[in-house]
């Protein structure tokens, strides 16, 4: 620890330190003051995330260390809660007047928060100019800085390479083989894929549809058509969703087990037991499923969902933006840029099994992860929430697919899609109508 700060690392913070906004007892805390002593603080900020884990926590502290070290007249404290229980706590938060100074978003809250002028604009620190091409793509896709990302997180097909072998099959690299794999184990009445309630069959969907709009000769005009509405989007995810049909119709997944499975702690414990061949989820949950130490070797891998080969679906993630009534702006600015300095995001990265927003587009170094590489920039993958899509697709296509979990058809996913943009963007009109 370094000298001239106490730390209190509160691995269990009860519900009632976070207020009756929260409702959910799974966060953590690390707060951080001056010693008696020390040089007197100037300024007190507090930052609001969705990561709460050991390994994301450590690297939080790591850099809040490091901030204050560099800024000896300031103190900051970080809490953490799961998503998605964390949007809700932080919309309550800004509009009670009790937001924190800096915050993760998502797309949907950056559509929002930003609309609400909620959000700083962050367009004049130092570090905008060490990010990927990719990344300020989406970063200023509204002609704004309203974030800054610290990672570029990924989805993929985790594969029990040892349950595999046993069973003499090989990991699927397009849509026949992950048919017959798939079709194989159910056959001997193994359900082949472990599946959550939010992000697994939702990123399938996403994949499956969105891979021609990015493959186009114009993707920019494509999303901008399909932004506006010109183009219909609910088309676009036909494909998609009458995929979900088949893996669902053809028990590849348990549509009941999913929809009482949370991503990420669930789904990792089904996983580890070592009974199913697949899981879908985010490739950050690697260290997570390494922590439960499964007795098998594993691999993750792009979706093999196409007829000639696998798709990658992506997100610039792990956002963090300033809240733009904060008394302490200039401060809480000073601190993101701090956060998306090369060394200091790197560390954050690689704690999330991640790539990096930044020109290297490197990636994290665990090796289980290694073969989703190339996708990044071989024209083989997609953008899950894409910034320049103004439209909440990410938390929407999860909505069609819970839907499906409890009967919908891929017909009438595809209507409540439709549905549901309807009543996003009225509910739009209505919030700009003065």
């Amino acid at each position: 620890m370094r000298m001239g700060r106490r730390v209190w690392a509160l691995l269990l913070l009860p519900a009632l330190l976070l207020g009756v906004l929260s409702g959910c007892n799974e966060s953590k805390n690390i707060v951080f003051e001056a010693d008696t002593g020390a040089v007197q603080h100037q300024t007190d900020l507090t930052f609001f995330g969705y990561k709460y884990e050991a390994l994301n926590v450590m690297a939080i502290e790591d850099a809040l260390h490091g901030y204050m070290d560099d800024y000896p007249g300031v103190n900051i404290a970080y809490d953490g809660i799961k998503s998605p229980d964390y949007f809700s706590v932080l919309e309550k938060r800004l509009s009670t007047g009790n937001g924190d100074d800096i915050f993760m978003v998502d797309h949907e809250r950056v559509l929002k928060l930003s609309g609400q002028g909620q959000l700083a604009d962050l367009s004049d620190l130092s570090t905008l100019e060490n990010f990927s091409d990719l990344a300020r793509s989406q970063m200023a896709a509204d002609g704004t800085i309203d974030y800054l990302p610290t990672s570029i997180s990924a989805f993929g097909l985790y594969c029990n390479t040892t349950l595999l072998k046993k069973h003499g099959q090989k990991i699927p690299e397009n849509l026949a083989e992950l048919e017959a794999v798939c079709d194989y184990f159910v056959s001997q009445k193994i359900i082949p894929i472990v599946a959550n309630n939010d992000i697994s069959l939702k990123t399938v969907v996403l994949a499956k549809g969105l891979l021609p709009v990015y493959q186009s000769a114009d993707p920019a005009a494509r999303i901008a058509r399909l932004s506006s509405g010109q183009d219909d989007l609910t088309q676009v995810l036909a494909p998609g969703f009458s995929l979900v049909e088949k893996m669902l119709r053809r028990g590849w997944i348990d549509a009941d087990e999913a929809l009482n499975t949370a991503k990420t702690k669930d789904d990792l414990a089904l996983f580890a037991a070592g009974e199913r061949p697949f899981m879908l989820t985010g490739v950050w949950a690697v260290p997570r499923l390494r922590e439960l130490e499964p007795d098998f070797s594993f691999e993750v891998r792009p979706y093999p969902i196409l007829d000639d080969g696998s798709v990658l679906v992506i997100n610039i993630d792990t956002r963090v933006s300033v809240n733009a009534d904060s008394p302490h702006v200039e401060k809480a600015k000073e601190f993101v840029e701090y956060l998306t300095q090369k060394d200091v995001m790197w560390e954050f990265v690689d704690s999330q099994c991640s790539f990096s927003p930044l020109k290297d587009n490197r990636l994290s170094e665990d090796q289980a992860i290694q073969s989703i590489s190339p996708y990044l920039t071989n024209g083989r993958s997609v953008i899950g929430a894409d910034d320049n899509l103004q439209l909440p697709i990410w938390d929407l296509a999860r909505q069609c697919t819970v839907g499906m979990l409890q009967g919908d058809s891929a017909e009438q996913a595809t209507a409540r899609m439709q549905l549901l943009i309807n009543q996003w963007r009225a509910q739009q009109t209505e919030v700009g109508t003065p």
